[in-house]
């Protein structure tokens, strides 16, 4: 419908001002809510083609659609802006063509042709010595939302993630469980594999920190005291010996990283993240090490007086970028140079790779992309980092090494507990069992951080209120998960009355109520939502679209009855326009990684 009215309008300009304006190129938007229409033409830019001012520039094209088109039943002009109501049979056959009866689940309104692109989205991304933490969460949760969004606009979608399972950081852990662990184990201690070798990241810092404090006292400046304090240093020498797989070092770090893997998957389970391919930098390093020698011989990188090697990118108007350390040891650049190869080795024909890593790191991946260029490779191009931008919470910033980061399990925890609060308050859970209720929380708790982390537009630094994130009104993912289940009781009781919706004679529908029109307009509104959310990275904007329908299909509850309407066509109408509503709030939440329960 949407096509066929701009359609009209460019046949319009063609017959009143001999203006050749494709339909492709003509945009529409809803009407504003204090107007009559549906959609809304601009026509401020069409007054020099006219040569009238924009007012009666709408008036004529609004005049032709009515005479000409079947689609557009009345019209208004408002300044520049044309608001074009529909007629309703229109809108009826808008619906028509977008259910499918038999298989709601199946109906058009959801089909998308595929790109025959192929993408790969990086998310999570964490480091082997601590737990994943809120920041964690809305990382997985974007990356795997913008995987799933790019996957339903018909992409073939791989979801990757680089485990940073090396390096200086990895090693403190380490060393601090050799001086303090006592062999203390998962099994003996009771804790998560990550949460005990985080555990021991932190003691690593307050012996680092005392250590230095004790050097200061001593005598010594605190910058110098810094680079030396004993403990650093074995850590260093820890790390060199890794690099030479040292028998001891490499088992130790194994069983450890061990823990931990065992660890972050049952977060991940919880948190319903998957992955298709999983790197390691321990694997990665070796192969950027190789490309930077390469870069060496052929005289694209540069090495100083102390042996390190480097890449100069003042002609870019950046500055000198260290890719190996003068001891030979790799940096984060350097792997992350060898995990981009792997990736267009491991797909070939990769069409985009998507970077999901906070906005702290946008000059890192401007320095990677720039180093991928000069080393030659054509699909530096095809790389892309979706920076967002970090989390607060109401009590201030997180900082690992201090231990005062939000785990990302005690969050998840946390969540669902004050669901169950919330939901046992509001008496929601009659007739549930025990298991049946607790399934309903962690649906709840689960969908109300990710729906909260979801609706901010990714770049924007955001702070997250847990309070207000659970609340059952307002723009919330329990408000959309009530609207679902509410539904979802509707459906049931028609199934009970033995309503049909499945052969409905659209025909035969007759007065549409303006609500209902809203809500045949709001859905469909799916598909150009969802090309916007994957053009743009931007989960956002499906969880706006997601709200909107929740609210539309709240008001057509409140003001149209569905089972006391005598016209029998007109109570399937309804059931059925209610079946597609949920359907896409189903799938919409889906994108953001939400389930939907159906009782509450």
């Amino acid at each position: 419908m949407e096509q066929q009215i701009k359609q009209g309008i460019s046949e319009a300009l063609k017959a009143l001002y001999s203006h050749e304006l494709s339909a492709d190129d003509i945009a529409l938007q809803p009407t504003r809510k204090d107007f009559e229409g549906t959609y809304t033409f601009v026509t401020f830019p069409l007054a020099r083609v006219s040569r009238k001012n924009p007012e009666e520039t709408g008036n004529e094209i609004g005049q032709y659609l009515v005479e000409n088109t079947s689609v557009v039943s009345g019209f208004n002009t408002v300044k520049g802006f044309l608001n074009l109501s529909i007629s309703e049979d229109s809108q009826v056959q808008q619906f028509a063509q977008m259910f499918d009866g038999a298989n709601v689940a199946e109906s058009p309104a959801f089909s998308v042709p595929s790109t025959g692109k192929t993408v790969v989205v990086e998310y999570s991304s964490p480091n082997t010595n601590k737990p994943l933490h809120l920041g964690h969460l809305r990382n997985n949760f974007l990356g795997n939302s913008v995987a799933r969004i790019l996957e339903a606009a018909g992409n073939d979608v791989k979801k990757v993630q680089i485990i940073n399972d090396r390096g200086i950081h990895i090693c403190k852990s380490m060393l601090a469980w050799l001086k303090f662990g006592e062999g203390e184990t998962p099994e003996s201690s009771g804790l998560k594999g990550d949460h005990l070798v985080g555990k021991y990241y932190v003691e690593f810092d307050k012996a680092y920190k005392a250590e230095i404090a004790q050097l200061v006292e001593d005598g010594m400046e605190k910058e110098q005291a810094e680079k030396e304090a004993p403990i650093l240093l074995e850590a260093q020498e820890m790390l060199r010996k890794w690099e030479e797989k040292d028998p001891e070092i490499y088992a130790l770090w194994e069983k450890m990283n061990g823990w931990v893997y065992d660890g972050f998957n049952a977060t991940y389970e919880r948190m319903g993240v998957d992955f298709d391919k999983l790197y390691y930098e321990s694997d990665t390093y070796l192969i950027g090490r190789d490309r930077v020698l390469e870069g060496l011989e052929k005289g694209v990188f540069f090495k100083k007086e102390d042996g390190s090697v480097w890449v100069d990118l003042t002609d870019e108007g950046l500055d000198e970028k260290l890719l190996l350390r003068k001891d030979g040891t790799s940096v984060y650049m350097t792997q992350d140079i060898g995990t981009a190869l792997m990736r267009f080795d491991d797909f070939p024909g990769l069409s985009q790779l998507i970077y999901t890593v906070g906005n702290e790191q946008e000059y890192h991946f401007k320095v990677l992309f720039l180093i991928l260029k000069k080393l030659g490779y054509e699909w530096a191009d095809a790389c892309y980092h979706l920076s967002y931008g970090m989390v607060d919470l109401p009590t201030g910033k997180m900082k690992s090494r201090e231990g005062t980061v939000v785990d990302a399990d005690d969050l998840i925890q946390e969540m669902v507990d004050t669901a169950k609060a919330r939901t046992e308050e509001l008496g929601k859970i009659d007739g549930f069992s025990a298991e049946e209720a607790a399934e309903l929380y962690e649906k709840l708790g689960l969908g109300a951080v990710k729906y909260y982390l979801m609706k901010v537009d990714p770049r924007k630094r955001m702070l997250f209120n847990p309070e207000e994130s659970i609340e059952f009104q307002g723009n919330t993912g329990p408000f959309i998960q009530y609207t679902y289940a509410r539904i979802s009781a509707i459906l049931r009781k028609a199934s009970q009355l033995g309503v049909s919706i499945e052969n409905i004679d659209f025909d035969q529908v007759s007065e549409v109520h303006q609500t209902e029109k809203d809500l045949i307009f709001a859905i469909g509104q799916y598909k150009e939502k969802l090309q916007l959310a994957a053009e743009t990275y931007s989960p956002a904007i499906i969880a706006q679209f997601v709200y909107d329908l929740a609210k539309e299909y709240n008001r057509f509850y409140t003001e149209i009855s569905i089972f006391n309407e005598d016209d029998a066509v007109l109570m399937q109408f309804r059931i059925a326009l209610s079946a597609l509503t949920a359907e896409t709030i189903k799938v919409g939440m889906r994108l953001l990684g939400i389930e939907v329960p159906n009782r509450m």
